[in-house]
Order: structure tokens, then C-alpha cells, then sequence
């Protein structure tokens, strides 16, 4: 190849023929870039030109991100959630005003030119030529809508923003001809409305009901004049043109477009005189989004619910797509809230614990039989500000809760209970129960045997409580010695396969430990978790996987397939019939009295934690089951010595904090709704009334193992952990 002389070297109008052959497709292209005539050409990036013919003729237009609505079950509005604030409208919910308004200032000859306005590219190029810089460009508002549905897919991650932005030839070559095949297939008309749907109109709101809604808390039916012509000249400059921020600028740039109707005869010069006159008369609606907005203290349980959405493979087969479908929207979510349940619950939170107060509390109520979640909420609002949280101390680690949830203390012991009774043990089994006590020398675990290697200790609440007892007694007093002979009999295998039937985990997500003090409640768990535990006693014995979700539409109005509670059988009805008497005891005369309800049949069961850094009561009725922990958010405060809510707590217990916060709340939820009872079994009152047995020696009932896990290798029984009053 000989080498070229100066001055050879392709000049814009030769660069251009050598593209397409075309000067009015190299005008175009030029001039789209609203840059200056000399060098214009030198942005191409190698290829672009003869890159042409293989851009797809296909334009795939994605989905327009919308608002979703989050209902609770009787229909009423909790929170709107969205990446972007936005409401598809049809062109006639749109104001001939603001269609007008909008051509008028983008693109006057719309109606008249194809993908390209010839006239338009020439005055721009001449322009910027003339000023040497930008001036004027000359996209036509079909490249204006193209260029928009590449920021669209792009969505909010800042580099394809700035690919689909960018100011090179390549880009405005395949703009380009993308318009030209959106004139053919679309037409001027609905190019027009996805126009108005699509654009960005400053302070959050994409699309013109969303900006009618922002500016002037209206529809954008309902536009006047003025207003659509506001709206127009924000388009160009959403910053520069804000009426909230720059009102000045914006009213100036009003006028301009209300001129721009006159000169093309959309309106007469009077009727643009006297809207150029008007004081802007702004009626903002400020933007609303996500769960910090949410009705009734629920911020947690909407959060919640978008948590499913980008976990549960119902929506989506992989991460991408779920989180693909959310930012999209235009869904509208019906969840299992019930609106009175949720009042309760926060009435009674507000009731009893402050939110400046050095602890905090957390409340979940579950619907035994369907496993719907009816309430949620806590004393920490949802927010960013001093006292505020998103941690929502309901749920797992997973599901945006804390690292490690709360230890449950003495609530843990019905799920000991339980498995004792499958395994065979009788309710009327009585063991020594002494006021102190070493942990048994060996337990059985699924993984082999626990050894007592440092002789650890363990002692109940208060130095009056020395056996024997019976089963019944001894859940109703705490009875801390008694429930850890239990499981040196039983061994720690079938209380963990119990706990894993009932849904229980630790909210880490890691495997519950196999040491036997777990029956003291040692294993951090989420009040969401063992509120749906406990409601399979008041189902007799069917556990159901908890669910936030009633139903769910897309954009287009079709169902989403949500997902539906998963119900199995945990343990046998006479099983759950034997823990409900047990229970029933607890709040009848055991230390949970200060949680009972008046004129109906509940249980449940109180919890204390080592050093007082927890409390809990966990409770049902037949048709509801709640739970309620108090404590520090970061489990370092002790509380001995307190104030709660403006009481004073020499020491906290789960029966004088968490009980009264769990009656209050339930009985709230439960007004006005029936009262069914309990099935019941006989259980002797006292271990003195009942038939002796085994004193749990501890020998367990497993195979011999492979040697044992130390005592407290991660969580050490350790003495003093409190029976749960």
C-alpha cells in the first residue's frame, strides 16, 4: 500500500459517502452528536462504519421498570417499592397539552419527517459549525426514545449508563438505525406514548404520570397548559430545569415552550401570554419508595416480602432474574398482613418498650394451619436515623436479620418436651431435679458422644426449686435440672431432628450444635422461627413453612405464581394434645400468668437467658401463635436493674416484660374473632402425684460414638443459665 500524501486523509463528507453514500444519514449522525462539524468523525471507533450492516435489525425493547405496590390481605396499601418511579399510562391518559407541549420543544416536524429530519440536521450541523461547539443537535424524538430504552436496559449500574450515553459514532450509527425501524413498526402515535412513558422528568419520577403526580400531585390527564409545558422543558435538562430546585430556570424554560406552541400554531399567542403569566402553583408529592415508608410500623414485614421475591426460586430460576424482575415492577403484591393483627402488634411494642430505650423488642405472629404471617414489628423503626435500624431482629441472617439472632432460653424446652414424648418418654415422668447439678458425664449426640470433660454445672432460678418433679411441674416452673436430665435420657439426636422438623435453624444458617445445653435454649434463633414452631402445637403436630404472600400480578395484569406454605407432620397429635396441656400450665399458673388472656384457651412458654441479655415469650391460642423477644440489638445488655418502656426492672424475666408485650398484642389481633379451645390430655399436677421413673442418668440411648465435642465448644452450658421465668 503506498503511503498516503498530506492532506489525503478522509475528510468528514468523504467519510461519510464511504459509510453510507448518503448525506443525509451522515448528516444525521453528525449532527445527533451535537458536536462541531470539524472532527466530528474522529469519535468513530475503528469498525463503526463498516459496522453497519451487522447491527440486529431486531430491537428488543426492554420492560419499563415500574412502581410496585405491596398490599396487605384485606387490599389496603402498605408501601410502593421501585427502582425507578413509574406508571405506564395509554397516549389518551395523556393531555393533549402535554403531547403537544413535548413535540413542540423536542422535535416540531415529528409528524412530518421519518427517522431522520433532514431540514433539522442541516441547521445543526450549520450551527455547531458557525459556533465551533455544541449549539444544537438534532435528534429526532424517535432517537430521543431509542437512546432512552439503552439507558432503560442499562438500568442502575453506571457503567452501561455511560456505554449507552456515550457521545461516539458507533452509537449514534446503531441509534440510527434502530429509529428507523421503530418508525416502520411502531408508528408516530405510540412512538409518542412509550416517549412519555419512558423519559426522565428530574426528582426521581420516569414518565409523565409519575412526573404529573411529583410536580402537581395529579394525573397526567388532567395537565393544564402551563403545567404540560413545565413538564416539556424539564426533558432537556432535568437538573438545570428543576422547578423544585431552580424554579427561575424552569419558569424561563416554560415560557420558552409555550412560545414554541404558539409560533407552530398549537395555541393562539394569547392563550401562551396568559400561561407565561402564571406563577408555577407547584403541588408536590414527595417521592415515596421502598420500606421506610411503610403503613403501621410493617417496614420490616415489606422488606421482608421483597427478600422472598429475590430468594424463593418461584419468581425467578436464578439470583439475576429474580432481582431482573423486581427493579422491572408494575407488580402489584397482595401479602398475608392482616391489618388488625399489625395494629396490635405495634400498639402493644409502643405500649411497652421506647424506642430510645437501651434494649429492643420484636413481635411475629404466624397463623397456625397455613403458616401466613400476620403481624410483624418492632420497638426500632425501620430507617437510618438515631434509634432506627434495618436490621429486622424477625428474621434469619439471610432474610436481612441480625448475624446470629437471640438465644430463646427456656422456650427452647417444649421442643425438648416434644421429642421426649415421640421418643416414648411419658408425660408423667418424674426426675430429681435438684436445685444443682453437673451436666451428665455422656450424652448422645447425632455425631457421636458429648463428654462432660469439665464438669460442667448447671442450677435452676431459685435454690427453693428441688425435685422431684413430673413433667408438667417442672415446664411450668422452668425447671432447668429437670429438662437437662431429660435430654441426658434422651439424648441430643432426636432434639435437634424435632427442632429441624419444626422449622428451627439457627438464624446464622449454620447447623445446630450438638451439646446438650441446648436445652436451655443456647442456639441463637429468630422470633419469626419460633413462632411458626410453636403454632404446629396449636395445629397438633403439623408444622407449615411461614408464608408473606397471597397473590401477586404482573405489569400486564396476568398472576404471578407465588410461593405456597409446605405443611408436614412434626410429631403425632398426641404429642402436640400433651405439649398444649403443658403449655396451658405455663400461663394458668407457671411463671408465664402474666401472658394469659382472658376468655380464651392459650399456652405458651417464657425464656430467660444467662446474664439476663434475653427474654421471651412464646405463645398461641388454636388460630394464632406469636413470639416476642426483648433485648440488646448487639446482646450486650444486661438487664438487671432497667427501664423498659418507663418501668423499672430490678431483673427482667420472660414473664413480666415479653408476657404483657405478647397478651397486649394478641388480644388485639384476636377481638372480634372465635375462640376455639385446645385438645387436652391428663398429665399429673406434680412429680409427687406422678409415677416414678428414670432419673436420667445421662447414659443415653444412641450407639457409641466417636468421642465428643468439649462442653461449650462453641456454646458453653456454663452455670446460671435462669429457667426462663
Amino acid at each position: 500500500m503506498g503511503k498516503k500524501r498530506s492532506g489525503e486523509g478522509p475528510n468528514v463528507t468523504r467519510q461519510a459517502a464511504k459509510f453510507l453514500g448518503v448525506s443525509v444519514l451522515s448528516g444525521a449522525v453528525l449532527a445527533g452528536l451535537a458536536l462541531p462539524a470539524v472532527g466530528a468523525f474522529g469519535l468513530a471507533a475503528k469498525g463503526s462504519v463498516e459496522g453497519f450492516d451487522e447491527i440486529p435489525a431486531s430491537l428488543k425493547t426492554p420492560p419499563l421498570s415500574q412502581r410496585t405496590t405491596i398490599l396487605d390481605a384485606q387490599g389496603g396499601e402498605i408501601a410502593k417499592v421501585y427502582s425507578r418511579d413509574r406508571t405506564v399510562i395509554p397516549l389518551n391518559d395523556i393531555s393533549p397539552y402535554m403531547q403537544q407541549a413535548i413535540v413542540a420543544i423536542e422535535d416540531a416536524r415529528f409528524y412530518e419527517h421519518g427517522a431522520v429530519d433532514l431540514k433539522g440536521v442541516l441547521r445543526a450541523v450549520n450551527k455547531n459549525a458557525q459556533s465551533g461547539g455544541v449549539s444544537e443537535g438534532a435528534s429526532t424524538l424517535t432517537q430521543q426514545y431509542v437512546k432512552n430504552i439503552f439507558v432503560e436496559e442499562a438500568g442502575d449500574d453506571p457503567d452501561k449508563v455511560a456505554v449507552a450515553t456515550q457521545q461516539t459514532l458507533g452509537r449514534k450509527v446503531k441509534e440510527l438505525k434502530y429509529a428507523i425501524q421503530v418508525e416502520k413498526e411502531l408508528g408516530k402515535k405510540r412512538i409518542l406514548n412509550n416517549y412519555l412513558n419512558i423519559t426522565f422528568f428530574g426528582q426521581q419520577s420516569y414518565g409523565v404520570e409519575a412526573a404529573a403526580q411529583r410536580y402537581f400531585s395529579k394525573h397526567a390527564k388532567d395537565l393544564t397548559l402551563d403545567e404540560s409545558a413545565l413538564l416539556a422543558g424539564i426533558v432537556q435538562s432535568p437538573s438545570r430545569f428543576d422547578p423544585v430546585n431552580a424554579p427561575k430556570e424552569a419558569t424561563k424554560r416554560r415560557n420558552t415552550v409555550l412560545q414554541r406552541m404558539a409560533d407552530l400554531k398549537n395555541i393562539t399567542p394569547a392563550e401562551a401570554t396568559a400561561a407565561q403569566a402564571k406563577p408555577l402553583k407547584l403541588k408536590i408529592t414527595r417521592p415515596k419508595s421502598g420500606c421506610i415508608t411503610a403503613v403501621d410500623g410493617a417496614g420490616f414485614f415489606c422488606d421482608y416480602v421483597r427478600e422472598t421475591f429475590l430468594q424463593d426460586p418461584a419468581f425467578g430460576k436464578t439470583k439475576e432474574a429474580r432481582a431482573k424482575r423486581w427493579n422491572e415492577g408494575g407488580m402489584t403484591i397482595r401479602t398475608t398482613l392482616d391489618p388488625q393483627t399489625q395494629k396490635s402488634v405495634q400498639k402493644s411494642i409502643s405500649d411497652h418498650v421506647y424506642q430510645n430505650d437501651s434494649v429492643a423488642t420484636a413481635v411475629s405472629i404466624v397463623e397456625p394451619g397455613t403458616g401466613k404471617v400476620l403481624g410483624m414489628g418492632q420497638s426500632r423503626p425501620y430507617g437510618f436515623g438515631e434509634n432506627q435500624t434495618q436490621i429486622n431482629f424477625s428474621a434469619d441472617h439471610a432474610q436481612g436479620g441480625s448475624n446470629y439472632g437471640f438465644q430463646t432460653g427456656s422456650t427452647f424446652k417444649p421442643i425438648l418436651a416434644a421429642a421426649a414424648l415421640e421418643e416414648g418418654i411419658s408425660p408423667n415422668r418424674t426426675y430429681s431435679s435438684p436445685f444443682q447439678m453437673a451436666y451428665p458425664d455422656e450424652v448422645e449426640t447425632c455425631n457421636g458422644t458429648w463428654r462432660n470433660g469439665g464438669g460442667e454445672m448447671v442450677s435452676n432460678e431459685n435454690k427453693s426449686e428441688v425435685g422431684p418433679y413430673g413433667m408438667r411441674e417442672a415446664t411450668a416452673k422452668s425447671v432447668n435440672t429437670y429438662f437437662i436430665q431429660m435430654i441426658g435420657e434422651v439424648g441430643v439426636c432426636p432434639v435437634t431432628k424435632m427442632a429441624s422438623k419444626l422449622g428451627l435453624k439457627p438464624a446464622s444458617g449454620q447447623k445446630m450444635d450438638q451439646v446438650p445445653s441446648i436445652a436451655l435454649g443456647t442456639q441463637g434463633m429468630s422470633p419469626l422461627r419460633m413462632a411458626a414452631a410453636y403454632a404446629t402445637f396449636a395445629n397438633r403436630g403439623k408444622y407449615c413453612t411461614p408464608v408473606l404472600i397471597n397473590s401477586a400480578t404482573g405489569p400486564n395484569g396476568k398472576s404471578i405464581t407465588v410461593p405456597k406454605t409446605q405443611c408436614s407432620r412434626a410429631m403425632s397429635e398426641e404429642t402436640a394434645d400433651t405439649v398444649n396441656t403443658l403449655l396451658r400450665g405455663v400461663v394458668e399458673d407457671g411463671t408465664g400468668k402474666e401472658a394469659g388472656l382472658d376468655g380464651r384457651d392459650s399456652a405458651g412458654k417464657t425464656g430467660t437467658t444467662d446474664e439476663r441479655k434475653a427474654a421471651w415469650f412464646v405463645g398461641y391460642t388454636p388460630n394464632m401463635a406469636g413470639a416476642v423477644w426483648v433485648g440488646g440489638p448487639g446482646k450486650n445488655v444486661e438487664m438487671e436493674g432497667i427501664s423498659i418502656g418507663g418501668v423499672y426492672h430490678d431483673k427482667v424475666y420472660g414473664g413480666d416484660t415479653p408476657g404483657p408485650i405478647w397478651r397486649d398484642a394478641m388480644a388485639g389481633a384476636l377481638e372480634g374473632k372465635p375462640a376455639p379451645t385446645f385438645d387436652t390430655v391428663p398429665v399429673a399436677e406434680t412429680g409427687r402425684d406422678a409415677k416414678p421413673g428414670k432419673q436420667g442418668t445421662g447414659n443415653g440411648r444412641g450407639k457409641p460414638g466417636k468421642g465428643g465435642d468439649k462442653p461449650g465448644k462453641r456454646n458453653p452450658p456454663g452455670p446460671g443459665i435462669v429457667g426462663g421465668r
